[in-house]
């Protein structure tokens, strides 16, 4: 099966996400011709010129992303003989919901996000959730319509927040652009001789040694967390961690690490421990074939009540 790489833009109605397309469109380092599929699920204000690239192989459809069907995108794909797809998404709708629908030949090759930097703060703090949807998965972030001379640090925390390894792009009013170089220093330090993860620093943490499990290959790790055990696992293992916010209460969820311990049998599951433990990056079943963290526990102290127990948020 010969797949299909996808190229997703996705932000708010009027965000720049056309005008961006029509750009790559006519860099003919992008398009040479190639067959094209292009998906708009939303219909703003600005349209797309064909009459300025090579465009006999561009097929536009403009189709309803919360309605659209895994066997109309197949269809349409198979009738235009395309070898890529280039999306326009809507603003207000789910990403993942549209991925669970792209038929199995389609693989997202890019997925970047336009923000208009004039109404970005305000969308952030009142659809938060709609935010982190395009945020979390964005290989990229472009801030339009900025200002020059305009504080970065507050749109440069919000999107790192939400993924610490996107790439965030600045386009200024007066034509110009410039990448994100701000350096996110970690709160704790990882090339000591025991990583001290402090109780507020848990999810940086878990995000980060997730993300990268061979950064921490062979180091030794200091945390509270709770105890929960595995299914699979029940035998000198289970998996210390902490319930993560990522966006909202509805995201919730325990992130936990599989940790080998002879004496799993002794905790009492949701109780807490301070676990001293060495990392290693390894293949287990928790992570489907990938590569992860495992740990091996070197101590576990029972009753380490954290001194901040509630949910801990990226």
């Amino acid at each position: 099966m010969q797949q299909i790489p996808v190229y997703v833009f996705t932000g708010f109605l009027d965000s720049g996400k056309t005008k961006f397309i029509q750009e790559t469109f006519e860099d003919p380092r992008f398009n040479a011709g190639e067959r094209t599929l292009l998906l708009a699920f939303e219909e703003g204000e600005e349209e797309y010129d064909f009459s300025t690239y090579p465009h006999q192989n561009v097929f536009l459809e403009v189709l309803d992303q919360a309605t659209v069907t895994t066997k109309e995108l197949a269809a349409l794909a198979k009738k235009h003989k395309v070898e890529r797809v280039v999306a326009e998404l809507n603003g207000m709708q789910q990403i993942g919901d549209l991925y669970m629908r792209f038929p199995e030949e389609w693989v997202v090759a890019q997925e970047v996000m336009f923000a208009d930097s004039t109404t970005f703060q305000a969308y952030n703090a009142n659809m938060r959730n709609l935010m982190m949807d395009k945020m979390v998965g964005a290989q990229m972030i472009v801030f339009n319509r900025m200002e020059k001379g305009a504080d970065v640090m507050p749109f440069h925390k919000i999107a790192r927040a939400a993924n610490r390894r996107v790439d965030i792009l600045y386009d200024y009013t007066d034509g110009t652009t410039q990448f994100d170089e701000i350096e996110d220093p970690l709160p704790f330090d990882i090339n000591a001789p025991v990583i001290q993860v402090k109780d507020e620093d848990f999810a940086i943490w878990y995000r980060d040694v997730s993300e990268e499990p061979q950064k921490y290959d062979g180091k030794t790790v200091r945390f509270k967390a709770q105890v929960a055990m595995l299914k699979r696992d029940k035998d000198n293992m289970f998996a210390p961690g902490r319930f993560v916010m990522t966006c909202c209460v509805d995201d919730i969820q325990f992130c936990g690490i599989p940790c080998r311990y002879a004496g799993s049998k002794t905790l009492e599951s949701r109780s807490w421990v301070m676990v001293t433990a060495k990392i290693s990056a390894e293949k287990h079943r928790l992570y489907k074939g990938d590569i992860g963290p495992v740990l091996t526990a070197l101590s576990v102290e029972k009753n380490a009540v954290p001194a901040n127990p509630d949910v801990a948020e990226f």
